[in-house]
């Protein structure tokens, strides 16, 4: 585990990652192989669980690429599972207050000041931690909650979600808050880019790095959205996800291939 999401977090820099919600480690490789520097594993829409998180997490480091994982839900076991199994950083769905954005950072600590379980035999300390002490220290340093911040409440509420000590990062859900705002998931609607740019604000006030989903399936689109929220400080985007990148290019193939084969048979004898 060599590059850290946090590093790429608060560096000016832009950065690009994707989602993985395919269930492979090869997937993974080619994540890493062909220049994104972070993934986040789905373990909220993604059809697995743990079992398989912690191996996409290996592949992950095998490629040094920066790992998190976003958990199904706010739930203190399900991100100690995920940082025991040497994933440092949590996406946490569907944070509305900063009462909840608490919660998801006293997950990722040690007692007395968090809730996070202790056990001296998991993959993030070598599975069998010898100097308890000097790892306590070395994971409250490395390991953190990201807010995932998608509906209109949760954007009613950005000040204080964003000033929420120890929180590691911001990150938008456009789709969601789209969903929720009543506009059928169009992310583009004027009303939700409003809102996405007081969220990114909000946390470029406070200090707090920020992450920004972009789903355009046009590459040139894509690059321009970069372009607009790198103006609100974020250095970290999520483009599309494993499947989108994939079907997009089945679908460059598959078109290109099905007009060259008509073509040949308009102009057999």
């Amino acid at each position: 585990m060599t590059r850290d999401l946090k590093s790429l977090l608060v560096s000016e820099t832009t950065h690009i990652g994707t989602w993985t919600q395919i269930a492979a480690p090869e997937m993974v490789d080619l994540i890493g192989l062909n220049g994104f520097e972070f993934t986040i594993i789905d373990c909220q829409h993604g059809p697995f669980g743990i079992e398989t998180a912690e191996n996409l997490a290996r592949a992950a480091d095998a490629n040094d690429i920066a790992v998190a994982l976003r958990v199904a839900r706010n739930d203190p076991v399900e991100i100690m599972k995920a940082l025991d199994a040497g994933i440092r950083h949590v996406v946490v769905p569907n944070v509305e207050t900063a009462e909840q954005a608490g919660q998801a950072v006293a997950a990722t600590r040690f007692g007395p000041h968090g809730l996070r379980g202790a056990c001296p035999c998991c993959r993030s300390g070598g599975h069998f931690i010898r100097n308890w002490e000097d790892y306590v220290i070395a994971e409250e340093t490395r390991t953190g909650a990201i807010a995932l911040v998608e509906t209109a409440e949760g954007h009613r509420n950005i000040g204080a979600i964003c000033t929420t000590p120890g929180l590691s990062a911001l990150m938008v859900g456009p789709f969601d808050l789209a969903v929720s705002m009543g506009l059928n998931g169009n992310w583009r609607d004027r009303a939700v880019i409003e809102a996405a740019k007081d969220m990114l604000q909000a946390a470029k006030d406070a200090g707090l790095p920020a992450i920004m989903p972009v789903f355009a399936p046009s590459k040139t689109e894509c690059a321009e959205l970069i372009a607009e929220w790198r103006s609100y400080g974020v250095s970290c985007f999520v483009i599309g996800s494993d499947k989108i990148i994939v079907a997009e290019a089945f679908a460059a193939w598959s078109s290109v291939l099905t007009a060259q084969t008509k073509a040949g048979s308009a102009t057999s004898p």
